[in-house]
């Protein structure tokens, strides 16, 4: 008769070890589960923070070297691909709005302008109001497909090979694209729009 209360309190604490493991056990789950969330987290931040990073810096690049080859450059090269380049590049932010109200106006009164007032158009002008024109009046299949789609990275990273190549050739090869004017900031510029492509073909087959 003596024994079931001992045998009762050491059942009891043997169900209270058996408890407390299952509880630390638990808990030590939830911290692996959360710490693999944080990590996966942080590295698809870090990976998208990128990937947006190099958009704005190969869009700018693709600009720059537009209006510089409006301006100084007069290249033979067919810069007319920076058009395609850029509308593929392009930041979300900046795509929606110039896809917006502001660039059905923009491509409105760059029509206007160039049907009705050829003389007051400059040449300088076409390019640009070629890309808003794009912007504005391409269906969703490229808008929003391509755009995101491994397609418009390997047209991207074609486009950006294409310009090197023939940029060089036009040098007279690799060393003297450096050294003719303004050819640093021409051949640099070109280089930066191979990084948004290289990156965006890195992601797809990680």
């Amino acid at each position: 008769m003596g024994r079931k209360p001992v045998d009762f309190l050491a059942m009891k604490t043997d169900q209270d070890k058996v408890t407390a493991e299952l509880i630390d056990s638990d808990i030590n789950e939830l911290k692996m589960a959360a710490k693999k969330l944080f990590d996966h987290t942080t590295k698809l931040g870090g990976l998208a923070v990128g990937t947006s990073f190099l958009k704005w810096v190969a869009s700018f690049a693709a600009i720059y070297l537009l209006i510089l080859d409006r301006t100084n450059w007069r290249t033979n090269m067919l810069t007319s691909l920076l058009v395609p380049y850029i509308f593929l590049s392009l930041p979300a932010v900046l795509f929606n709005f110039l896809r917006g109200e502001f660039g059905k106006w923009v491509a409105f009164i760059a029509v206007v302008l160039r049907l009705f007032f050829p003389r007051h158009f400059p040449d300088w002008l076409e390019m640009p109001g070629s890309l808003i024109l794009l912007l504005v009046v391409s269906p969703n299949l490229f808008a929003h497909t391509l755009r995101d789609n491994l397609v418009g990275v390997i047209i991207c990273l074609c486009i950006g090979c294409y310009l090197l190549q023939e940029h060089i050739r036009a040098s007279g090869g690799f060393r003297n694209s450096f050294t003719q004017p303004h050819g640093f900031s021409n051949t640099v510029g070109i280089i930066l729009l191979l990084a948004y492509p290289i990156w965006g073909l890195v992601l797809h087959f990680l």
